[in-house]
């Protein structure tokens, strides 16, 4: 007995150095994160094999994949041995696909019927940003998402947005609303006085343009985030 059991935990050892054995014989989803990266990474570096790798590399961004997708190419290739170009590309790919995977929920009949519904579909576009960009967003008379377009992109801490650019693909497209967002990087949902005075310059622009300004989203990480419309201040 103690023999099968010796021979069992040293199986089970192995697995976890070698996870893609280990995901061929109990399933993707039975890995770590760090397994999973390690499939993509394929090899750590000498004193550290590859899961150890992977899981320093969580351990330094807190465990969150969107902080490592901020990291970029060079960034992943400067503080990692045994992470090279190839490899931080592929990284960057892979959270590129899961990215992707998150918006195949929506199409064009995704109805925005709550700025909460509204934040699900533009947070993976501005999850993983350094920098802020502004998005507009054109509905139909139903709230059906017509068309998403990035209007600006900026700095840390604001991106310049001219009114006139915001709603020109709204009269392009006639559509009936819009809604306004941009992301905070420093995931401070709070909104300054220059998104007040956007917000209420762009209001009174779809006003005479006879468009609904539906809601200004202030987009943060992990669920949190700002709505206009919610607050009553529009």
């Amino acid at each position: 007995m103690d023999e099968v059991m010796s021979r069992a935990l040293k199986e089970s050892l192995t697995l976890d150095s070698r996870p893609r054995e280990k995901a061929l014989a109990m399933g993707c989803d039975k890995l770590s994160t760090a397994e999973l990266l390690a499939i993509l990474v394929g090899s750590g570096s000498r004193g550290e094999n590859v899961v150890e790798l992977c899981n320093r590399i969580l351990t330094d961004h807190d465990g969150k994949l969107y902080l490592i997708a901020r990291r970029g190419v060079r960034e992943l290739t400067k503080n990692y041995r045994g992470i090279g170009q190839v490899k931080a590309i592929e990284i960057m790919a892979a959270l590129e696909l899961a990215r992707r995977y998150q918006l195949e929920q929506f199409d064009e009949t995704t109805q925005v019927t709550s700025s909460q519904v509204a934040y699900d579909y533009l947070r993976p576009f501005m999850n993983h940003l350094r920098h802020e960009e502004m998005w507009v967003l054109l509905l139909d008379r139903a709230r059906h998402i017509m068309h998403r377009e990035r209007i600006s992109s900026g700095g840390t801490a604001m991106t310049a947005v001219d009114v006139k650019m915001l709603v020109k693909p709204a009269v392009e497209l006639l559509a009936d609303g819009i809604i306004m967002a941009h992301n905070h990087p420093s995931d401070t949902p709070r909104p300054s006085a220059q998104d007040d005075h956007l917000t209420e310059k762009v209001s009174n622009a779809c006003k005479a343009l006879d468009i609904q300004l539906v809601d200004h989203i202030i987009v943060c990480r992990g669920g949190n985030y700002y709505s206009y419309n919610d607050n009553n201040r529009l």
